[in-house]
């Protein structure tokens, strides 16, 4: 029987599964603290316990994102805050390449808020 979190990756079409799945373990080899978890229904990822960012798909965009959840706290001009108090998310087009150095460079920055 799959973990839920396991079938939240496998319940997607292509091209959206294969650019989450390929976000879940890029996210995961970033830092050796880094865990994924299942919380509030959406996979999340923590560093040392506390939540860091989650994977999702826009509802109206149909796109995937990346969600930072101390987003308020990181200015860069590719994360759009919507409708959150907190949050911001980093659209991606599956159908493009994934922008891996624009990825790094905002979890680097996510990541120093978390270290400190």
């Amino acid at each position: 029987m799959l973990r839920p979190i396991d079938n939240y990756f496998l319940q997607h079409s292509e091209p959206n599964q294969s650019c989450l799945q390929f976000m879940r373990g890029h996210i995961l080899k970033l830092d050796d603290n880094i865990t994924e978890a299942w919380k509030y229904g959406m996979p999340v990822f923590c560093y040392k316990g506390k939540m860091m960012c989650y994977l999702w798909v826009h509802k109206k965009l149909l796109l995937p994102y990346l969600g930072i959840v101390e987003g308020k706290l990181i200015n860069h001009p590719d994360l759009i805050i919507e409708k959150r108090a907190k949050m911001k998310i980093l659209l991606i087009d599956p159908e493009k390449d994934i922008p891996i150095e624009l990825i790094d460079s905002i979890l680097k920055e996510v990541l120093q808020y978390y270290i400190k």
